[in-house]
């Protein structure tokens, strides 16, 4: 796609990669270039830059910032918000539901991430994102809330069996950590924003967790080897990579979804002397000189405590600062990029592939489209034995009844399509053409009296959860068991108003069928895949897994992406 004249917004853009592609999407002249960072100072200071790099720049700036996990109303502009929201019990009652409920709309319109995507955060001025570019370490940024060390928090309460031990406080810090749902949750708003947004390009810049190395990775921040953190973060950053592997199958998202995960250190920033610092902090310099040499027993080795002598002066030594990573000694820098270490990679490199990605080249460094050339889908083989499958199924059913569904697919609602279909298929003799000949309401009493007659059809409806609502709308028949809360995701509907949607479906179907079937085109043009129309049979014959498949596509928009 043109980048020239569109509205550009990079996550995660003061980083040292998202900043390479800031850099790399401006030679393109985008129309607005947004730069989202956790903190207002980073954006602003990252604006600040890209202007005097590209002073003669006919692209207009925009700051954003602040945490993409949360509600925009919770932001700070240089402190990032989590930490307060969980020690406030309302705000963090709510992120849980935020979290774990059903994505509704209040949850989606209040997120950051989903104003940011669709222009309608704080001075965006409702523009959406035409492209989108992700250079956040999404599984650093979840998997280091560090699931483990709250368990081991909750397993000393429970040990220690205190009775004025918070439970209910506890429990919701630990289920306010779970990986796997905020991530989940992160994929549903950002695919709903780009949907709303009208958004053409999404690509990723993911991670492999390890700097592309394997378990026997030196680096894990502890004596630990390989780290459960650290291998949370790997397997989120797969997880992630195939929710978006989904994402580029799912029609009607962006053109163009890609991900790249770089597989070494990515460096650098800026190579200097000064003080070194971690998460804003200074190094502290104490001293602990021999004539002040402790015993070597269990109180003096504890991992923290008021043990050395403060200068009260900063360290200060060469440093190389590779950006999120942060500031490496000479040595440091020099040990994990060694050949057969972790090696490095400059994130204008990455920067370029990104781009040249959005812009329709081939870089061969998209993981979504080797993901797709490596998976085994529908095979030839399986196509021709489907039909020897469902020939066999007929044969059987003819001997001993038609098995419908068994609600063991889910959702419920196939299962409440099908028999549904079953039904009309029972009561029309087998032909489409005899239910539209009827009115709603007589097909609703028709369909009524014969779930009444047929106890068996009727018992295993409510049998396997699904529940038979009578023609009145007011009464149900149901067994031990319901497996959905309403009429439309997963009961047998027999009202008036379902019947004429009925109608409208099997009036689609036909004319699918008819037209598939004229003389006027007999190219592989069409799918051709209802049983009459592949055997070139002009018939309405019921086909009830059929019926269900075709309104996931044109009612549900449940279509295969890739064929």
């Amino acid at each position: 796609m043109d980048i020239r004249g569109k509205n550009a917004l990079v996550l995660g853009g003061f980083g040292l990669v998202g900043n390479a592609v800031c850099r790399e999407l401006l030679a393109h002249e985008p129309a607005r270039l947004i730069v989202a960072s956790l903190k207002r100072s980073e954006s602003d200071q990252a604006i600040a830059e890209l202007k005097a790099a590209f002073p003669n720049s006919k692209t207009k700036f925009l700051s954003a910032w602040g945490d993409i996990f949360v509600r925009a109303e919770w932001q700070e502009a240089e402190n990032p918000p989590r930490n307060a929201i969980l020690a406030d019990p309302a705000k963090r009652k709510v992120l849980i539901n935020d979290i774990v409920d059903e994505l509704n709309d209040e949850i989606l319109s209040a997120s950051l991430l989903y104003q940011l995507i669709t222009g309608k955060a704080e001075g965006l001025d409702g523009e959406p994102a035409h492209i989108v570019v992700d250079a956040i370490n999404t599984s650093t940024g979840v998997a280091y809330q560090n699931i483990y060390a709250y368990a081991r928090k909750l397993q000393s309460e429970i040990a220690k069996g205190n009775p004025e031990t918070n439970w209910p406080d506890e429990i919701e810090q630990l289920l306010a950590s779970l990986y796997i749902p905020q991530l989940v949750r992160h994929i549903q708003i950002m695919h709903e924003a780009m949907l709303e947004a009208g958004t053409q390009a999404y690509v990723k810049v993911g991670t492999s967790g390890t700097g592309g190395m394997g378990l026997n990775i030196p680096y894990t921040h502890g004596e630990e080897k390989p780290s459960r953190v650290l291998m949370s973060k790997a397997a989120l950053a797969g997880a992630q990579s195939l929710l978006t592997f989904l994402m580029a199958r799912t029609p009607g998202g962006p053109t163009v979804v890609k991900e790249f995960k770089p597989t070494a250190l990515i460096a650098w920033k800026e190579i200097g002397y000064g003080k070194i610092s971690r998460g804003g902090k200074d190094f502290m310099l104490y001293d602990c000189p021999p004539e002040q040499a402790l015993p070597l027993n269990d109180a003096n080795l504890a991992p923290s405590g008021e043990f050395g002598a403060a200068t009260g002066k900063a360290m200060e030594a060469v440093y190389i600062n590779t950006g999120e990573n942060g500031l490496f000694a000479a040595g440091d820098f020099a040990a994990i990029t060694s050949y057969g270490q972790m090696e490095f990679v400059t994130p204008e490199e990455i920067a370029f592939n990104v781009v040249r990605e959005i812009m329709g080249g081939n870089t061969g460094r998209d993981i979504v489209a080797a993901l797709d050339s490596a998976v085994m889908g529908p095979s030839f083989r399986a196509g021709t034995l489907r039909d020897s499958a469902l020939r066999r199924l007929r044969e059987l059913s003819e001997q001993h009844g038609e098995s419908v569904a068994f609600e063991i697919l889910g959702p419920p609602r196939m299962s409440k399509l099908m028999f549904e279909a079953f039904l009309l298929k029972q009561e029309y003799g087998n032909k489409m053409g005899n239910a539209l000949a009827d009115t709603p309401e007589q097909m609703a009493a028709k369909l009524e009296a014969r779930v009444g007659s047929d106890a068996k059809l009727r018992q295993e409806m409510i049998s396997v959860g699904l529940p038979i609502l009578l023609s009145d709308g007011q009464r149900i028949l149901r067994g031990p068991v319901v497996k959905s809360e309403n009429a439309h995701n997963g009961w047998v509907d027999l009202t008036v108003a379902n019947m004429a949607q009925w109608q409208q479906r099997l009036q689609g179907i036909r004319a699918m069928v008819k037209e598939q079937l004229s003389g006027s085109d007999s190219s592989s043009r069409y799918d051709r895949a209802y049983s009459s129309v592949r055997e070139w049979a002009d018939d309405d014959r019921f086909e009830i897994g059929e019926m269900a498949g075709w309104v996931a596509i044109n009612e549900d928009e449940g279509r295969r992406g890739k064929q």
